[in-house]
């Protein structure tokens, strides 16, 4: 067999197993859950979301590109709100009281209307299946089903805002 022949037999078999991955996992999207409480004290569940876009962003205290992305997202979330869109910060400090420290900054910051709900990961009763987070931040924007619409990695690129933007309508 040549090069072509070789290489031309494993795009076709390649484009027939992801066929046919597609079709076993048709009509089985992945809605994501979260379980968790807030800095108040207040439970906070995906689920009481339901019908509206939803930005879950994972972020770091003192990660500066996740300072910029929440500044920013925030400002969205001010003025989407009425879109039925929410955003939700998902903390992964390893100590939650740097999530405190940033609450009492946000508080003392931004009026109760740009506040967003924000939840520690690493609470032993948290529960949510993002999996594993490597980079911070990453944002994942879920359709009002709670299925992924589209995961970002590191900083919101300008198509995100785009693609967020769309995912309201």
């Amino acid at each position: 067999m040549n090069r072509r022949d070789f290489l031309q037999s494993v795009a076709v078999s390649s484009l027939a197993l992801s066929g046919s991955v597609l079709a076993a996992n048709e009509g089985k999207a992945l809605s994501y859950n979260l379980l968790g409480t807030d800095v108040s004290g207040k439970k906070v569940q995906l689920k009481d979301y339901a019908g509206k876009t939803v930005l879950v962003s994972f972020f770091t205290f003192d990660c500066p590109v996740c300072t910029n992305d929440l500044k920013l997202m925030r400002e969205f979330y001010v003025g989407n709100s009425n879109k039925k869109f929410i955003l939700l910060g998902v903390n992964i400090d390893k100590n939650k009281k740097e999530l405190d420290e940033y609450n009492e900054v946000t508080t003392l910051a931004y009026p109760k209307s740009q506040r967003f709900p924000s939840v520690w990961r690493n609470d032993p009763a948290h529960k949510d299946n993002f999996g594993i987070i490597n980079t911070t931040p990453t944002h994942f924007v879920l359709n009002k089903q709670h299925q992924l619409v589209f995961k970002r990695e590191g900083a919101f690129q300008g198509e995100d805002w785009d693609n967020l933007w769309l995912s309201l309508s």
